[in-house]
């Protein structure tokens, strides 16, 4: 399993709330950073480098977990889904300070989501807590797809 990119493993992740304040974290995301090393993403330039990488890259975009109970129940489930396709993808974490640029270059807003990359080109996303079965049909297609350039 590929955990962290180089370059990525001092990023640090600072959810901020409305008005600048500092948002509860869920310690399941925290999870994915520490005992997985999934890298955090907290610039654009950061998203840019990880997702231009050779090979295939997810993206984890969790949400509000305050506000989507489903934003826990995806990062349970996120560390099965990557050790059942056995390193064929790296993933990351965007942190609030760059979600709303993900969501708007993957055309794609509902949260929580896994976005698949592959060198810089959009494979696809799962939007939402799907049954195992429906993830693992998904990531299949995803990983087949040949992508498409995103501004």
């Amino acid at each position: 399993m590929t955990r962290g990119g180089k370059g990525f493993g001092n990023i640090r992740w600072s959810m901020q709330g409305r008005e600048g304040e500092q948002m509860p974290s869920s310690p399941l995301i925290e999870r994915l950073t520490g005992t997985f090393g999934y890298p955090r993403l907290e610039s654009i330039e950061a998203f840019d480098a990880f997702v231009g990488g050779p090979g295939v890259h997810l993206v984890f975009v969790p949400g509000d977990p305050a506000r989507n109970l489903e934003t826990d129940d995806v990062a349970v489930i996120l560390p099965e889904i990557v050790a059942a396709f056995e390193g064929r993808f790296d993933v990351a974490v965007a942190t609030d300070a760059i979600e709303r640029l993900v969501r708007e270059r993957a055309e794609s807003f509902q949260t929580p989501n896994l976005i698949f990359w592959r060198e810089g080109r959009l494979l696809g996303d799962i939007p939402k807590v799907r049954d195992w079965d429906d993830y693992m049909a998904r990531v299949q297609a995803i990983l087949a797809s040949p992508g498409r350039a995103v501004a």
